[in-house]
């Protein structure tokens, strides 16, 4: 039933009963028993507000809609002048990410909305199980020039949160307050929340050239985050990205492909060229190697011996040995991706000269470094920079760029973004405890892991060992020397095991800030990575949801000091579980295949 509109504070409900029930029957995720709900209110003379709240009637966050362009105030005195539904259901495949079978169903509600003039704007809302996301349409227009959006989310005051001080790289460390204790000024996408026992994550999704980024502005003392245009004026097409709210529980937020749905569909159906994989990476532990011919051979040597499928040269290689390099790595059954600056692809001429000319020599991916900006122009460049490495068939990793919007879906070429305080920034240990809900939730994260002498070695060698499975990317690019590695032959051995792209994935358990769990599929072997921050304590990982068992679980945990893991094997029970004492800034990891397969002579390993 719909009520009047037109007095404030008088309530649009969107057939939530019928809604939840027919939603529930679709997907099966471990979420809220029925989706959120969402409700349209009018307020302050005509002011539309999109109100959710879970499916037991617990406010969740107020949504503030309106927008602005240079023809119209669409931000007051609105009234409904008509609805429309229906059902969305796509299936697709992705080429990275937590989960590589998608199966997304929508409910989409369109209100039309008019101001006293006779100006129109469709604000149109999609509810799933996994949350509830809204955009801006202006209808029977393809072109209009926005100035601003009176977009804001409320959430109480003292719902904790763990938010990203903005800045263009999204590389500052996240911090751990309360929606109103925290400070004044910017916050970058995603920012979580918790609101009773439910968690909150707010981004945007398929936000490409067609328009900008934005990110949030916070008052002192408020449960309010505005969302902040990155330019003062945007050539739009008259279709706003989609305001995006991730909710349930943790495991619900965590394993959501929600950015993902929202995309754009696959802008090319042949991905045989596309290879996610291990990265060999030399930068970070010895900066001046990517100049070095005969030390880039090494990391090719040591991508070889380990069955890596690629060694990327950063910053400072040469035209002169970069063919060279290349035949002598395909010799070894190795790959190269090159590092580069974006400045060197900043026009059409210089993009194209610059990727046939690598494509030439035998290069299969590029690295694209220091974007820095949410500006629509960047993000014409972004869908540019796509479109002729996908022509080219060449993957790309985008690093020092923003945070996934669900381009990889749009692109699957798109093995990674960077968007994070990763090992290059040396960052402390909690920070690896906060990732896994905020910044991996929404795309791959470009974090480079597995940092045993490099860096301020604050997490455990088995923390680090874990960081792979914690972490998701489509391309994981291991962050230190070979001989960091050979010289602990048994975490070695495990990494060389991981790989980068999942069948299924499950947050077994975890707080952001104290610890994470997660459970990786891919084919019949689960991978468990299980992390911590602080001092030594007990992780358990119950076995339940991983299906019937019994298993074979190889397990590494750390030994003394920053030595080699100790590996151990044990059977358990499908009901059973894993519990380990791990030391400070501690974790362990494990690989699980059936016993009824049959025991192998290594175990899990393969």
């Amino acid at each position: 039933m719909v009520t009047c509109p037109f007095a404030p504070d008088r309530t649009l409900r969107m057939k939530p009963a019928r809604l939840a029930a027919a939603l529930t029957a679709l997907v099966s995720v471990p979420a809220f028993a029925a989706p959120p709900l969402a409700t349209l209110v009018f307020r302050d003379g005509g002011r539309p507000v999109l109100s959710i709240t879970d499916p037991h009637g617990l406010a969740l966050v107020d949504e503030t809609l309106g927008l602005r362009t240079a023809d119209a105030d669409l931000t007051h005195d609105l009234k409904l002048v008509a609805t429309s539904h229906r059902q969305l259901t796509e299936r697709y495949r992705m080429t990275v990410g937590k989960r590589l079978q998608r199966n997304a169903n929508l409910s989409e509600t369109r209100y039309a909305l008019q101001n006293g003039k006779g100006q129109k704007l469709d604000v149109v809302v999609r509810i799933a199980n996994d949350g509830v996301a809204f955009r801006y349409e202006l209808p029977g227009t393809s072109s209009a020039t926005v100035t601003g959006e009176a977009t804001a989310f409320t959430v109480p005051a003292t719902a904790k949160a763990w938010l990203l001080p903005y800045n263009p790289q999204y590389e500052k460390e996240r911090i751990e307050t309360t929606a109103g204790a925290a400070a004044s000024g910017e916050f970058g996408y995603p920012s979580l929340f918790k609101v009773g026992d439910n968690y909150l994550l707010i981004t945007e999704a398929n936000a490409d050239g067609r328009y900008d980024g934005s990110r949030l502005t916070h008052g002192a003392n408020s449960g309010t985050y505005a969302l902040t245009l990155a330019d003062a004026r945007v050539d739009s097409t008259g279709i706003t990205p989609w305001r995006t709210v991730i909710a349930g529980d943790l495991a619900t937020v965590t394993e959501s492909t929600l950015v993902d749905d929202l995309a754009d569909p696959a802008k090319f159906a042949d991905t045989s060229w596309i290879h996610p994989g291990k990265v060999a990476w030399s930068w970070l532990s010895e900066h001046q190697s990517p100049s070095n011919f005969e030390r880039q051979k090494a990391y090719v040597d040591f991508a070889s011996r380990n069955r890596i499928p690629y060694v990327l040269v950063d910053e400072g290689w040469s035209d002169a040995w970069v063919p060279e390099l290349v035949r002598y790595a395909n010799a070894k059954h190795v790959d190269v991706l090159l590092w580069f600056h974006w400045s060197k692809m900043d026009t059409s001429a210089k993009r194209i000269a610059e990727l046939t000319k690598v494509k030439g020599w035998g290069v299969k991916g590029v690295k694209i470094d220091f974007m820095e900006s949410d500006s629509q122009a960047r993000y014409r460049w972004y869908d540019a920079t796509l479109a002729d490495t996908a022509r080219l068939h060449l993957m790309v990793n985008f690093h020092g760029a923003t945070i996934p919007h669900g381009l990889a879906r749009t692109w699957p070429h798109l093995m990674s973004m960077e968007g994070v305080r990763g090992a290059e920034n040396d960052p402390p240990a909690v920070g690896n405890t906060i990732q896994p809900y905020t910044r991996n939730v929404v795309g791959s994260m470009d974090y480079t892991p597995v940092a045993f002498d490099a860096g301020r070695k604050e997490a455990s060698i088995a923390h680090e060992v874990a960081l792979p499975i914690v972490f998701e990317s489509g391309w994981t690019h291991l962050a230190d020397r070979p001989e960091a590695y050979e010289k602990r032959p048994q975490a070695l051995a495990f990494i060389d095991q991981v790989p980068t792209v999942w069948d299924e994935t499950k947050l077994i358990a975890g707080t952001p800030g104290q610890d994470a769990v997660f459970a990786r599929r891919s084919g019949d072997r689960w991978f468990v990575g299980a992390i911590a921050a602080g001092p030594a304590r007990r992780l358990t990982v119950p076995l339940a949801s991983l299906g019937v068992g019994p298993w074979h679980a190889d397990i590494v945990r750390d030994g003394v000091g920053r030595g080699d893991v100790v590996r151990s094997a044990q059977n358990v029970t499908a009901d059973g579980s894993l519990s380990f004492e791990v030391p400070a800034n501690g974790g362990f990891a494990a690989i699980l295949c059936p016993v009824a397969k049959g025991r192998f002579a290594n175990g899990c390993y393969r």
